[in-house]
C-alpha cells in the first residue's frame, strides 16, 4: 500500500501542486470487479483547498487518472453504516449519495479519520459523520497564521508515517558511501556485510566512550544534587518573606477601601453643590425683571424692550431643565407657583394692551381711509405694521405661555382688519369697474387713455383722467373690431386696469402675510416657497383643464411638475404644513377677496365680445366673451408665475381666479367650435368668404397681439389647432351644401383666405395647416379650371382623341391619315368649324362665368384666368404636335396660333 500511495502522489497529485494525505481502495456496491481509489488531497497553494478524487487505472496505458472530483466543502454527510459492528461499507453524500465498499475495515476507518481531520481543520461548514466510531473523531485544531504548516505536520502528515522519502542530505551521504566501496553495486551481499562490520566497530567505540565518561557523569550528578538543595533553601526563605508581607497586604487593602469611600463622599458633595447652584441659577429672577413684569410701560420702546427681556427670563425659569426629583422640593414648588402667578398677571396685562392697540389701529386706519379722496390704489398699512412689530417677541412669549389668550388676540386682530380690508378692496374694485364702464373720448384717442407706464408697472399713480358714461355696442357692419380706434383704446384700458388691480393686490397681501408670519409666528418663515419657486422656473405650472377639474389647491399641486424628485416632494410637504396657518389667517383677514375678484372677472367677461362682420353669424360668435378673458389670462398667468411665494394665500387665490379665467376661455373656444359647426348656408346668395373664416382671422390677430411674449401661448396654440381643424372640416361641408356657388370655388376661395391669413400670422404650430390650406387651394383651383374650361374645341378634341387612340393601338403615325375617318379632308373640315372669332367668343363666355362665380373680396379672377390660359395653350400645343406627327407635309394648320390665344386672353381680361 505504501508503494501505491507513493505512486499516486508522484504521478497524479504532485504535477498538479497537490499532496495526497489519505486514500482507500474501494469498489461500488454490487460492482466488485470495478475497483478504484478514493483519494483525499490538499493543494500546496494558499488558501488550501481540500478535494476528494476517484482515481482509476487506465485500461491501455496502465497509468492512474482522476475520474471524478469533489470539493470537500460540498460533502454533506459521511455515513459509516455502523459504529459498533465492523463493516467495510460507507456512504459519501454530495449532491447525491455514493455508496462504496472498502478493501478492508482498517482502510475504511483510516480514510474516514483522514476526512474528519481535514474537515475539522479547513472547513467552516463541516459535514456530518454518522455511524462512525468515536475513537476516530479526535479533536483537531484549525490552522491560524504562520503555524498552519507546523500543525499540518502534527495532524495530517502523521498519516504518512509508514512511508518517508530520503532527504537530500541523506541521499548525498548514501552516494558518498557507495562511491567509497567499489563492490557496492556489483556485490550487494558483500557490501552489506562490510557495512555491518563497520557498524559493529562504531557501536563498540560508542560503548567504550560511554564507559570512559562514567566519572564525569557522577560529578555532574553531584552538582545537580547541590543545586537542588540550594533551590530548596531559597524557596524556604521566600515562603518566610511571603508570610511577613501577607499582613502588610491586608492592611493596604483596608486603606484602599477607606480612600475610595472618602473620594466618593467628596465627589457626591461636589455634585450636590453644583446641582444646588444650578437650581438656584435657574429659579432666580432678578428684581428689575419682576418690576418690569409688574409695572413695565408697554407703550414706549424702552418699556417694551425691558418687558420682552423680563418675559424671556421668566419663560426660561418656568421651563428650566430640572431633575424630576428636585421638582418635589417644597422650595422649588413654591418658586414655580410664584413664577406662574407673575406669568399669568403679565399675560393678562399684555393681552389687554394689545387688544386695545388692535382696535385703536383699526379705527384710525378706517378714519384715515374715509378722509382720503378717492384714488385708484390700495392703501398700504406699513405704519400699522411698524407700530406693532416691537411686540413680536412678546407675542411669541404669549403664544408659548398662554395659547388660548394668543388665539383670542389673533381673532381680535383679524376681525378688526378684515372689515377694513373688505372696504378697501371693494372700493378699489368698484372704481375699476367704473373706469371700465366709461367711454373714451374720440378726440383724445391719439394721446392715449388709461394708466401711465408707472401704473402698468404696479406703482400707485392714479389714472390720467376719469371717464363717465356707459359702454356702447359697436356695429360690426360699420366698424371692424380689429380696426376700431375706440375699441383698441378700450382694450388697452382694460389691460392696464387688470394689471393695476393685480399689481396693487400683490404688495398689500404679501406685506400683510409677511407681517402676520413675523408677528404671530405662524410656523416659521416662508422662504421654502421661494426655493420651490426657483426650482420650478422652467416648469409650466398650469396645464389645460379637463371638463371636470380638481379643486384649486389640488390642481395647483398636481401641476407643479411631472416625475418629481424626493427633495422637491419633501420641500413641498414642508411648505404645505408651514402655510396652513398662514393661509387660514390670511383667509380670515381677506374673506371677500376671492369672491370680489371672481365677480370682477365675471363683470369683465360681460363687458366685451368679439363681433363678426357677418351679422347672421354674429349671434353665435358673441355667445361667450373672449377678448377680456385673454387679457386676464395673460396678466393673471404672469402674476402667478412671478409670485414670490408659490404657496402663499395670494398665489393660491390668484391660481383660483386663473382657473376660472381659463375655464371661461376654454368655454369660449368650445362655443365657437359649436357655432362653426352649426353655421347655416344661405340659399339665396353666393357663398364667398365664409363668416367664420373672416372671424378666425380677426380672432387670431387680436390673440397674437395679446399673447405676444406670454408663456401661455402654448394654450392658445391648442385652441388654434382645434379651431382650424373645425374650420377646415366645415368649409368642406359648406362647399357641398352651397347651391349658388360651385364647390370648387368655395373651397378655393376660403382655403386661399386661410392660407393668406396663416402666412401673415406665421404661427409655428399652424405651419402644417398652412401647407394643407395651400395644397387644397391649388387642387381646387386646378379642378375648377378644368371643369370650367371643359372642351371649348369639342369636335377638334374628339377628332384628335381618335387619332391618339389609333396610334396607341399600334398604327404608325404616318399611316393614320390614310384611314377614312381620320383623313386629311376630315381634318380640314373640323378645323374650319373653329375660326378665330368662334374661339374668342367661347373664351369670353368662360371669363364671364368665372367673374360671376368668384367673389370680389378674395380677388382670384385673374389667378383663375391665367390658370385657364395655361391649360388652353397646353391643349392647342398638343393638337399641333399631333398634326405635325401624323399629317407631315400636308400643310394643314389650325386657323389660330398660340400667339392669337395669348392675345385673346389678354384682351378679354383688359376689357373686363
Amino acid at each position: 500500500m505504501t508503494a501505491i500511495k507513493h505512486t499516486l502522489n508522484r504521478d497524479v497529485f504532485l504535477p498538479n501542486d497537490e499532496r495526497l494525505i489519505g486514500f482507500v481502495h474501494v469498489t461500488k456496491v454490487g460492482r466488485k470487479k470495478k475497483t478504484s481509489f478514493l483519494c483525499a488531497a490538499l493543494s500546496t497553494e494558499t488558501p488550501v483547498q481540500a478535494r476528494i478524487y476517484q482515481v482509476k487505472k487506465a485500461d491501455k496505458t496502465e497509468a492512474y487518472k482522476k475520474k471524478v472530483t469533489w470539493l470537500l466543502r460540498d460533502l454533506k454527510v459521511v455515513d459509516g453504516k455502523s459504529s459498533s459492528k465492523e463493516t467495510a461499507e460507507f456512504d459519501l453524500h454530495f449532491e447525491k449519495v455514493y455508496k462504496w465498499v472498502a478493501s478492508s475495515v482498517n482502510d475504511k476507518e483510516t480514510f474516514i479519520s483522514c476526512l474528519w481531520k481535514v474537515s475539522q481543520r479547513y472547513l467552516i461548514q463541516k459535514p456530518d459523520f454518522l455511524n462512525v466510531p468515536r475513537h476516530l473523531l479526535e479533536e483537531v485544531s484549525r490552522p491560524t497564521g504562520s503555524v498552519q504548516t507546523t500543525q499540518q505536520e502534527d495532524d495530517i502528515v502523521t498519516m504518512e508515517d509508514d512511508y518517508q522519502a530520503l532527504t537530500p542530505k541523506e541521499e548525498n551521504d548514501l552516494d558518498q558511501l557507495m562511491s567509497e566501496c567499489k563492490i557496492a553495486i556489483s556485490n550487494a551481499e558483500l557490501f552489506a556485510e562490510q557495512l555491518s562490520k563497520q557498524l559493529s566497530v562504531l557501536d563498540g567505540a560508542n560503548i567504550h566512550s560511554i564507559m570512559g565518561s562514567e566519572d564525569q557523569v557522577l560529578n555532574l550528578m553531584r552538582l545537580l544534587d547541590d543545586g537542588i538543595r540550594s533551590a530548596e533553601k531559597i524557596e524556604d526563605k521566600l515562603d518566610f518573606y511571603d508570610s511577613i508581607l501577607q499582613n502588610v497586604k491586608d492592611q493596604m487593602e483596608v486603606m484602599k477601601e477607606k480612600d475610595a469611600l472618602i473620594n466618593t463622599r467628596n465627589k457626591n458633595h461636589q455634585l450636590l453643590l453644583e446641582e444646588l447652584d444650578n437650581l438656584v441659577n435657574h429659579l432666580d429672577l432678578d428684581t428689575r425683571h419682576l418690576k418690569a413684569l409688574q409695572d413695565g410701560d408697554l407703550s414706549t420702546p424702552t418699556g417694551i424692550c425691558e418687558c420682552t427681556t423680563a418675559a424671556s427670563v421668566l419663560q426660561r425659569c418656568l421651563n428650566a431643565d430640572i431633575h424630576p426629583a428636585l421638582n418635589q422640593m417644597a422650595a422649588v414648588e413654591e418658586q414655580q407657583r410664584k413664577f406662574t402667578r407673575f406669568s399669568d398677571k403679565f399675560g393678562k396685562r399684555l393681552a389687554y394692551h394689545l387688544n386695545n392697540l388692535f382696535i385703536q389701529q383699526g379705527n384710525v386706519l378706517g378714519e384715515t381711509l374715509s378722509r382720503q379722496a378717492p384714488d385708484f390704489k390700495l392703501p398700504q398699512h406699513h405704519s400699522a405694521h411698524r407700530d406693532l412689530t416691537p411686540y413680536a417677541e412678546l407675542m411669541l412669549w404669549l403664544k408659548n405661555s398662554d395659547f388660548d389668550c394668543f388665539t383670542e388676540l389673533s381673532k381680535v386682530y383679524t376681525q378688526n382688519l378684515s372689515k377694513l380690508y373688505n372696504k378697501e378692496i371693494q372700493d378699489f374694485l368698484d372704481m375699476a369697474k367704473q373706469k371700465l364702464g366709461s367711454k373714451p373720448d374720440k378726440n383724445k384717442l391719439g394721446v392715449g387713455v388709461g394708466l401711465s407706464a408707472q401704473a402698468r408697472s404696479g406703482s400707485s399713480t392714479s389714472l390720467n383722467r376719469k371717464m363717465s358714461g356707459s359702454i356702447q355696442s359697436l356695429n360690426s357692419d360699420n366698424i371692424s373690431m380689429h380696426g376700431s380706434n375706440i375699441d383698441l383704446a378700450m382694450r388697452h384700458l382694460f389691460d392696464q386696469i387688470i394689471d393695476k388691480i393685480l399689481s396693487e393686490l400683490e404688495p398689500v397681501c404679501l406685506s400683510e402675510q409677511d407681517f402676520c408670519v413675523r408677528f404671530f409666528h405662524l410656523a416659521g418663515e416662508t422662504s421654502v416657497g421661494k426655493e420651490i419657486r426657483q426650482d420650478e422656473e422652467s416648469d409650466d405650472i398650469w396645464k389645460p383643464l379637463q371638463p371636470a377639474s380638481p379643486p384649486v389647491e389640488e390642481y395647483y399641486e398636481e401641476n407643479l411638475g411631472g416625475g418629481l424628485k424626493l427633495q422637491r416632494r419633501r420641500a413641498k410637504s414642508k411648505l404645505r404644513h408651514m402655510n396652513e396657518e398662514v393661509r387660514r389667517m390670511m383667509g380670515e383677514l381677506f374673506p371677500n377677496l376671492e369672491p370680489e375678484l371672481e365677480a370682477f372677472v365675471s363683470y369683465a367677461d360681460r363687458l366685451d365680445g368679439l363681433r363678426s362682420r357677418n351679422m347672421e353669424y354674429d349671434s353665435y360668435w358673441q355667445q361667450d366673451n373672449n377678448i377680456n378673458s385673454m387679457y386676464m389670462l395673460v396678466r393673471m398667468s404672469q402674476h402667478v408665475n412671478n409670485a414670490q411665494d408659490a404657496g402663499s394665500f395670494l398665489s393660491l387665490m390668484f391660481a383660483s381666479c386663473l382657473v376660472k379665467i381659463k375655464r371661461n376661455f376654454d368655454k369660449f373656444i368650445s362655443n365657437q367650435i359649436r357655432a362653426i359647426q352649426d353655421f347655416k348656408v344661405s340659399k339665396k346668395s353666393r357663398c364667398g368668404i365664409i363668416a367664420f373664416v373672416h372671424n378666425f382671422e380677426e380672432f387670431a390677430n387680436q390673440a397674437e397681439s395679446i399673447f405676444k411674449g406670454s408663456d401661455r401661448h402654448t394654450h392658445l396654440d391648442k385652441s388654434y389647432k382645434a379651431l382650424v381643424a373645425v374650420i377646415y372640416e366645415q368649409i368642406a361641408r359648406v362647399a357641398n351644401e352651397s347651391q349658388k356657388t360651385p364647390k370648387e370655388v368655395v373651397m378655393m376661395e376660403n382655403f386661399h383666405h386661410m392660407y393668406s391669413t396663416l402666412s401673415t400670422l406665421k404661427i409655428p404650430c399652424l405651419e402644417a395647416d398652412r401647407k394643407e390650406a395651400k395644397q387644397i387651394y391649388q387642387d381646387n383651383l386646378t379642378s375648377y379650371t378644368l371643369n370650367l374650361l371643359g372642351r371649348p374645341l369639342e369636335k377638334l378634341h374628339v377628332f384628335f382623341e381618335g387619332v391618339q387612340n389609333r396610334v396607341a393601338t399600334g398604327v404608325k403615325p404616318e399611316e393614320v391619315g390614310f384611314q377614312l375617318a381620320f383623313s386629311k379632308q376630315e381634318l380640314r373640315k373640323v378645323i374650319k368649324e373653329y375660326p378665330v372669332k368662334e374661339v374668342k367668343k367661347g373664351l369670353d363666355g368662360i371669363y364671364k362665368k368665372t367673374h360671376k362665380d368668384l367673389c370680389e373680396e378674395e380677388n382670384l379672377v385673374q389667378v383663375v384666368w391665367f390658370s385657364m390660359q395655361d391649360e388652353f395653350i397646353k391643349q392647342v400645343k398638343h393638337y399641333e404636335d399631333l398634326i405635325n406627327q401624323c399629317y407631315t407635309d400636308s400643310g394643314i394648320t389650325l386657323e389660330f396660333k398660340v400667339e392669337d390665344v395669348l392675345s385673346f386672353f389678354s384682351e378679354i381680361a383688359q376689357n373686363h
